[in-house]
């Protein structure tokens, strides 16, 4: 995973494809294209950025996030098999995570090679592998709870629906099953859609 979680310091410089923040005197380099990078602020500000470290034999790069859910997302991703981090980084600079997971639960193969650099084959085995991942997980189990659960907000709503649904997509983003339930339970409201759901759960993990 790398050694670094997330960087604070000033943005000091944005390129297309890359953006310079210095912490303490040390100028880090980080890969952030614009579509990622307009979003933590302008030259001068104070930033946070997420980061992941990616060591080969050739290249020490650092790969920057605007928001956690953004590289948990990156995170998932790289474990697909063909998927490197230069791939992974160009589907989260393009693709919303809440509208990614919606996308691999629903088979959605036309939306992910909508995204630029992403082949046919390349959307079907993040579909494939990240589906076989839920079916190893206790997603389903989870959402269940979560649904008989007296008293509970998600009680209401109909067992194997939005909630499953929505649980399923924050595992698919990398969160463990139970943290999943208990976040989408807390979300949960009466005539929701399955987006906005899955939405404000990833919000409500983020604080």
């Amino acid at each position: 995973m790398g050694i670094y979680s997330y960087i604070k310091g000033t943005l000091t410089d944005k390129s297309e494809e890359t953006i310079v923040v210095d912490n303490n005197g040390i100028g880090y380099e980080i890969i952030c294209p614009y579509s990622i990078s307009d979003t933590l602020g302008y030259v001068d500000d104070e930033v946070k950025v997420w980061i992941y470290q990616s060591v080969r034999e050739d290249d020490v790069s650092l790969y920057g996030f605007s928001t956690i859910q953004m590289k948990d997302m990156f995170l998932s991703l790289i474990q697909v098999s063909g998927i490197g981090p230069k791939v992974a980084h160009s589907i989260c600079s393009q693709v919303e995570p809440d509208r990614f997971a919606l996308a691999v639960i629903g088979g959605d193969v036309s939306f992910l090679t909508s995204v630029k650099g992403l082949g046919k084959k390349g959307a079907e085995r993040i579909i494939l592998e990240l589906k076989d991942k839920l079916k190893k997980s206790g997603a389903a189990t989870a959402a269940k709870k979560v649904v008989s659960v007296p008293g509970n907000a998600g009680s209401v709503a109909p067992e194997g629906g939005v909630i499953s649904d929505a649980v399923e997509a924050l595992v698919v983003l990398g969160y463990k099953e139970q943290v999943a339930a208990e976040a989408v339970s807390s979300a949960y409201e009466d005539g929701i859609t399955l987006q906005d759901l899955i939405k404000k759960a990833l919000k409500g993990l983020a604080r």
